[in-house]
């Protein structure tokens, strides 16, 4: 058995994640103490507290790394390793923090850096993203490839792709989408056009604050969503994550890639079913499992035998 351990990005986050983990075990309190003193922000509130703040994007990505790292941590507790690694946009954060290249407390701060930095390069209502249901990347180019201020931000699964820019571009794209044959184009409630080269500046910015950071050897392989590459060498990483804020994600062709890899589990570590539903619609030899609660790990380790 081969398994990658995948993790979500932004849009799957709620209050209460990974708080069975916290109430049962005081190492995963500890995590939580950590996360507030390295992001500046209390974490406990913002995790287990009704509030609106969870859902802003420099909250957001604090909080559900955090929640993904407390479960990633329960897993390896329990025995459940991986042999590679891959998240979702966000989710490469978690996935850095499982191959051992981050700290919990640098992928933590980090993220709060990302988050603020991606929200404010765009001044709030310019951008926006809109997924596209039912075409292929060729087609999409072909519509947009002389429109300007609008991009392909995310390469989900075939037949779903979200496109990015600026507001009034991505508008005008989405009737020409659905002339061309897409089955549903639906604007995003985003407060951005994440994955676009309008967000260029917040990575480099963002590759500034990297410079001060100490990356670990890479214990297993990771994937990049810059280029959907199984990274080995921890000297490739800082330049992919500046790269990937203004970089399409290349999820689908990852998927692709761990099943050329042999893999045939994923654990989808953290809430949500996203990285399953991309699963079942690109590589659907591969299993999924999701693990969000201490009883999915207890699940898990039946399965495994």
């Amino acid at each position: 058995m081969s398994i990658a351990f995948c993790y979500p990005g932004q849009g799957v986050q709620h209050v209460g994640m990974a708080k069975e983990f916290v109430d049962s075990d005081a190492c995963y309190a500890d995590m939580i103490a950590k996360a507030s003193e390295a992001s500046g922000i209390d974490m406990n509130k913002l995790l287990f507290e009704e509030n609106e703040d969870i859902n802003i994007t420099e909250y957001t990505q604090p909080a559900l790394v955090t929640a993904c790292c407390i479960i990633t941590d329960a897993l390896l507790k329990a025995g459940v390793k991986p042999d590679v690694t891959a998240g979702l946009s966000l989710g490469e954060y978690c996935s850095l923090y499982v191959a051992g290249a981050l700290t919990f407390e640098d992928a933590v701060r980090l993220t709060r850096t990302r988050g603020r930095l991606m929200s404010s390069e765009v001044p709030a209502g310019e951008g926006t993203m809109a997924a596209v249901i039912g075409l292929d990347k060729e087609t999409i180019e072909g519509v947009i490839g002389d429109m300007d201020g609008v991009w392909c931000a995310n390469f989900n699964c075939p037949g779903q792709i979200v496109i990015t820019g600026k507001k009034g571009a991505v508008q005008a794209a989405m009737p020409k989408l659905s002339e061309a044959g897409a089955k549903k184009v639906v604007e995003l409630n985003v407060s951005g056009p994440f994955h676009s080269p309008l967000l260029k500046g917040a990575g480099e910015k963002l590759g500034k604050e990297l410079e001060n950071v100490e990356l670990g050897d890479l214990k297993i392989p990771y994937f990049a969503n810059a280029n959907a590459k199984a990274i080995t060498d921890k000297s490739e990483i800082k330049p992919l994550l500046e790269a990937q804020v203004s970089s399409p994600v290349m999820w689908e062709q990852t998927l692709y890639e761990l099943e050329k890899m042999g893999v045939d589990t994923i654990i989808e570590v953290g809430p949500g079913k996203t990285i399953a539903g991309f699963v079942r619609k690109t590589v659907s030899t591969i299993k999924v499992i999701g693990v969000s609660t201490p009883a999915d790990i207890d699940s898990l380790l039946e399965k495994l035998g």
